[in-house]
């Protein structure tokens, strides 16, 4: 059942087309229930299955997800291990149903560094959903926004650009998403407001709303917050825009649901 915020009730608001989520607050929501972190990690996937179907469903047309990051390793073993196992028996469970559903899944982040197993399940993915076109969901996995502009740089370097011809639009064809638009809408969930190395050069515009809510308690409601947030913004790209008034930082910041 979907909120009355969906986008055939907002007055015709243009949804965003690149939708960026840092899935965060699986542990605490685990803590709180005097569960394992991993039962926390589990309810994380269904509530990324709920929100893939919400974002396909409202005519978003990239949805892109932190799955893991590149400081995650930092994480004690036998968490690391749990999560590698949860994304292959995830990846398993649910690729039919997400294939059947026009969805599309790309990986990016450093793969030399995932075990040969994991790497091989989320190729696959990749390859048997290729041909969908509904909405293309990217894994960030062993990802880091540091280590894409490095690598899109060492990439430049081994094919003989020269320094003078580096500039945006070149270094963007390089990063790990050239196939993708810039995130228009940059959701974080937990609690936490930072960016955490996720996007770093492709979020330069997108719009921030960060919530309280934890990741697993996320569905179809709190993207359509989100979604709401986004159209209050008036998104200048360093133009004057429609109002000159600038909002505080506070009150960009600040979470919704007020």
């Amino acid at each position: 059942m979907f909120s009355a915020l969906t986008p055939a009730a907002s007055n015709d608001q243009p949804v965003p087309r690149h939708v960026a989520i840092v899935m965060d607050g699986n542990g605490r929501w685990a803590k709180r229930r005097f569960m394992p972190r991993g039962m926390g990690h589990k309810a994380g996937v269904d509530a990324l299955v709920r929100v893939v179907q919400a974002a396909a469903d409202r005519g978003i047309e990239y949805l892109t997800v932190f799955a893991f990051s590149s400081e995650n390793w930092k994480r004690p073993e036998e968490e690391v291990s749990g999560l590698m196992s949860l994304l292959i028996v995830a990846l398993s469970k649910h690729l039919t149903k997400l294939e059947a559903d026009g969805v599309q899944i790309q990986v990016v982040g450093d793969m030399a560094g995932v075990s040969s197993k994991v790497r091989q399940a989320l190729l696959d993915a990749s390859t048997a959903t290729a041909h969908n076109k509904r909405l293309v969901l990217t894994v960030a996995f062993n990802y880091g926004g540091r280590w894409d502009i490095a690598q899109a740089c060492q990439r430049m370097v081994a094919d003989g650009v020269p320094a003078d011809q580096v500039n945006e639009v070149l270094l963007t064809r390089y990063m790990a998403m050239n196939y993708a638009p810039d995130p228009d809408l940059f959701i974080r969930t937990g609690g936490e407001v930072r960016l955490s190395n996720f996007l770093l050069w492709q979020s330069a515009y997108a719009e921030l709303v960060f919530t309280d809510c934890l990741w697993p308690d996320f569905d179809d409601e709190e993207l359509d917050k989100a979604l709401q947030a986004f159209w209050r913004r008036e998104r200048r790209f360093g133009d004057v825009g429609q109002d000159e008034s600038v909002p505080g930082v506070a009150q960009s910041l600040k979470t919704w649901g007020n």
